[in-house]
């Protein structure tokens, strides 16, 4: 699919979906990713175009790694992630800074204040200075579309990666950008054989530090004249320093304001800052998350004020900008403003994993639990998982538990997508380290938190071929795990005996619970209904946390037939017999 094209003038996109078209725009030819919110939808609109070979990884460093190849191999490349996937790709992006690439490479990453969906707020602007590369961050899709463009070019002006930084306000908000343009073919060019480029033992990358280091001072030179970096004339005593989405904030409340909106945030233009500077009487910086631009501009000898402590944490917005603006207030809601009513995220009726957390929950075992939507079951009233840390993790920090000692029922949970992400080593850790810690996969056959996309457990690729799909007990077997059983997450009596059997051996089991994701297969059964007559209010079913399940105020429950799917679990959950799969005559 290429771009839209027509008499319109103007289109409507998203972050992503400009960063995107900006990319094809500029020709990138390889693009590669895993998903992550809010960067997911970079590759999957570029995986709409036919130019563009577009592809899934197991994860970020793998990811990063492809595209380091393509643009050794002179194909513009790019590679997308949210910013915990950088941490993963952080190994990769430092060895790439040093190599540099052939043709341009861009690196987009999205943060997440606020952490609408992710396990912490970081402030990525941190690696472009740790790593020693440029990071762009623009301040709205238009800007987005061009940033992109402007990346690839400097990117190969310079022979380094670029990070281009966006966050989930400006990766998931839409506005009113040009309509697509040509695309500039950039044709691959292929390897060109240089060791001391390419290479980097020892010797070879001693001889690439001073060329990153000098590459830095040419960056800071060439970031003076960055077009990206713009004066907004104002009036008044105070000047703002600001970037990326925090500028749209500065422009409606502070609109006569004088502004330096920074496109480019490292390096920075140190004598376009002092030139601004000189201008006002005092300068505010607002940023979004840690005081980045404002620890640079101290380094700088440029004397300027920060956003107070307390709006380092949680996204900013209008209303927090303003009360720290408004004399004598505080940060928070503004007087008079309704909170939002709280809307706890649960599991989706039918849901497999539902079972296996309730099993767990009535077994008390003690559950070191990993990323995914399945990370639901930590909530009310399931409340079936203890730790929970990052991609990966469940199943190594499980095995540190277990060789600690004085843990009951130790269980680790992880969801098949995250098991080819960054659940295989430490799997094998478990075997070759004698641990006999149960691990239970959760195989819903896709990659759902983010929007169901396709892993190599499915075969399916992002642009819709077919390949092998890899087995999961073979996987397991391979890995060297023995007892390897397949379950359905519905079947609860069988799902507690091998727990129960798996806690008495010692070695290591993995229990394969399988049954697609609910919303992919949309499959439902009619609905069970309660015999009142039986239902003695214990609560058992309740404790599933289906949400077509509710209880009554005269007593009992009621199950909602159209939000069910008539998936069984709470039959089995009844002690008394009271809910029935199929309607009984009174």
């Amino acid at each position: 699919m290429s771009p839209p094209s027509g008499p319109a003038s103007r289109i409507l996109l998203s972050g992503n979906e400009a960063i995107a078209l900006g990319a094809w725009e500029a020709g990138v030819r390889v693009a590669s990713a895993y998903p992550g919110t809010p960067s997911t939808e970079i590759l999957e609109t570029l995986g709409r175009y036919p130019e563009v070979r577009a592809e899934w990884s197991p994860n970020e460093k793998v990811a990063f790694d492809v595209a380091v190849g393509a643009a050794y191999g002179g194909a513009r490349a790019l590679t997308a992630m949210k910013h915990v996937g950088l941490n993963v790709a952080a190994d990769s992006l430092f060895y790439a800074v040093y190599t540099g690439i052939q043709a341009g490479l861009v690196v987009v990453v999205a943060d997440d204040p606020g952490m609408h969906s992710s396990q912490n707020e970081q402030d990525s602007r941190h690696y472009a200075h740790f790593s020693k590369l440029p990071c762009l961050e623009p301040s709205d899709p238009a800007e987005a579309r061009r940033f992109a463009v402007l990346a690839f070019d400097l990117s190969e002006q310079f022979d380094t990666p670029v990070l281009l930084r966006s966050t989930t306000r400006l990766s998931h908000g839409k506005a009113s950008v040009p309509a697509p343009g040509r695309r500039r073919e950039h044709p691959a060019s292929g390897f060109r054989r240089n060791l001391a480029k390419y290479v980097m033992v020892p010797g070879f990358a001693r001889g690439r530090h001073p060329v990153v280091e000098q590459r830095l001072d040419y960056l800071a030179a060439w970031a003076e004249d960055f077009p990206g970096n713009e004066i907004i004339p104002g009036h008044g005593p105070v000047g703002v320093v600001t970037s990326g989405v925090a500028y749209q904030y500065v422009r409606e409340i502070l609109p006569d304001a004088p502004v330096l909106r920074l496109g480019m945030v490292h390096p920075l233009p140190s004598r376009l800052l002092r030139r601004f500077a000189a201008t006002v009487d005092r300068l505010l910086v607002v940023e979004e998350l840690d005081p980045f631009l404002l620890e640079k501009l101290a380094g700088l000898g440029i004397q300027a004020e920060g956003l107070p402590a307390a709006l380092r944490t949680g996204e900013l917005s209008t209303v927090r900008l303003r009360t720290v603006l408004d004399a004598g207030a505080g940060p928070g809601p503004a007087a008079g403003e309704p909170p939002l009513p709280g809307r706890p995220p649960v599991l989706c009726a039918g849901c497999g994993h539902r079972g296996v957390f309730y099993a767990l929950k009535t077994l008390k075992a003690t559950v070191f639990g990993d990323i995914g939507c399945y990370s639901l079951g930590v909530g009310h009233p399931l409340e079936a998982m203890d730790t929970l840390g990052c991609m990966g993790a469940g199943i190594g920090v499980a095995h540190g538990a277990f060789k600690a000692g004085g843990t009951r029922r130790p269980v680790a949970v992880i969801g098949d997508s995250t098991l080819f992400h960054s659940g295989i080593p430490p799997l094998l850790n478990l075997v070759y380290n004698g641990g006999n810690v149960p691990v239970i996969i959760l195989d819903n056959r896709t990659t759902a938190m983010t929007g169901r996309q396709d892993h190599p457990g499915t075969g399916k690729t992002l642009q819709g071929s077919t390949g092998k799909a890899v087995s999961l007990p073979g996987l397991c077997r391979a890995l060297g795990v023995e007892r390897v059983f397949e379950v359905s997450p519905y079947n609860l009596v069988e799902l507690r005996r091998l727990l129960r059997e798996s806690w008495t051996v010692t070695e290591p089991s993995v229990i394969i619970a399988g049954h697609p994701c609910v919303l992919a297969t949309r499959e439902r059964r009619p609905a069970p209904v309660v015999d009142r007559d039986r239902c003695n209010n214990c609560g058992l079913c309740l404790l599933l946390g289906c949400p077509p399940i509710t209880r009554l105020d005269a007593g009992g429950v009621s199950i909602d037939q159209v939000g069910c799917n008539g998936c069984g679990l709470c039959v089995l959950a009844c002690a008394r017999g009271a809910i029935l799969p199929e309607e009984v005559d009174k």
